[in-house]
């Protein structure tokens, strides 16, 4: 099986990568730019194997291209907050048009499914059970997730979206979420840093995203789902007092006011009955991982 990463350079999409060269699938990794430096430290004996594709995927033709010889997709090409905010017209043409081009593409290679990326930026700051996007970022994702169920009506293609909250782990060190990515790097340094948030949020271990990417490629579903990944939903201070246990004398604080996404989240029964057994890293043991890949 031959598996299409969009977004191939990005940090998530290296965890995603790295376990499915582990199992013996072939991957082709699209993207503007060949390559993945994490990819390579992460499983520097398989990062080779992957092939690359270069192009935009807000134009149909490269998306197509790309999706050439491709038996299965997932989408997480996408560019993040900040930079929808800056151009919103550009955000909508990637993370949205892009998308749309992805099932687009599937579609046409006779593909019967695509497992994508969504975000929990989808629901406001006080509930997370119905949507209510408050950035350009949260509304395209939620158009996506809608596309997604569109193409299952109008032309049978099953989907898997996930919503993760704050992704942390070795190479997470852009977006307005990178904090705790970022204070383990400088704790590994014996750099001082200040996470730009405060309050609690959601905290989920790369490798359990992509954990749950590899799950959904073996179980191909039937009609269009989309699953939160919460995480540990913990208070920034804990995270400065757990890196600190790590790092004896870590110089890490908090500052800005707290993530505009909510902190409660209900429990979907079918996401276990889909992907049962789906791994979860406790925050002390991720942390660990992260400074550990810095040193």
């Amino acid at each position: 099986m031959r598996v299409l990463v969009t977004g191939g350079s990005g940090f998530l999409a290296a965890w995603i990568m790295r376990r499915l060269l582990r199992t013996g699938l072939s991957v082709r990794a699209f993207d503007l730019r060949a390559g993945s430096p994490l990819l390579a430290s992460l499983a520097p004996g398989q990062a080779a194997a992957v092939q690359w594709a270069t192009g935009d995927v807000a134009l149909a033709s490269d998306v197509s291209q790309a999706m050439s010889g491709c038996d299965a997709v997932i989408h997480l090409a996408g560019i993040l907050t900040p930079a929808c905010a800056l151009d919103p017209v550009r955000g909508a043409q990637i993370n949205l048009i892009g998308t749309l081009n992805v099932f687009e593409a599937a579609r046409v290679a006779g593909l019967k499914s695509v497992l994508y990326a969504s975000s929990a930026g989808v629901f406001g700051l006080d509930d997370g059970a119905v949507p209510f996007p408050q950035t350009f970022y949260g509304a395209f994702k939620l158009a996506c997730e809608g596309a997604a169920r569109a193409y299952w009506h109008d032309h049978g293609i099953a989907s898997i979206g996930f919503r993760p909250l704050v992704v942390y782990g070795a190479g997470r060190e852009t977006g307005s979420s990178a904090g705790p990515s970022l204070a383990c790097r400088a704790a590994a340094r014996g750099e001082p840093y200040t996470i730009p948030f405060t309050g609690s949020t959601g905290l989920v271990y790369a490798d359990d995203v992509a954990a749950a990417y590899e799950a959904a490629l073996g179980a191909p579903p039937r009609g269009a789902h989309v699953f939160t990944l919460a995480g540990d939903i913990v208070a920034m201070d804990r995270v400065i007092g757990q890196i600190g246990a790590i790092v004896p004398g870590a110089r890490i604080d908090a500052q800005g006011a707290p993530l505009p996404i909510a902190t409660s989240f209900p429990v979907d029964p079918s996401l276990a009955q889909l992907l049962p057994d789906l791994p979860h890293t406790s925050l002390e043991n991720g942390l660990r991982d992260t400074v550990a890949f810095y040193r």
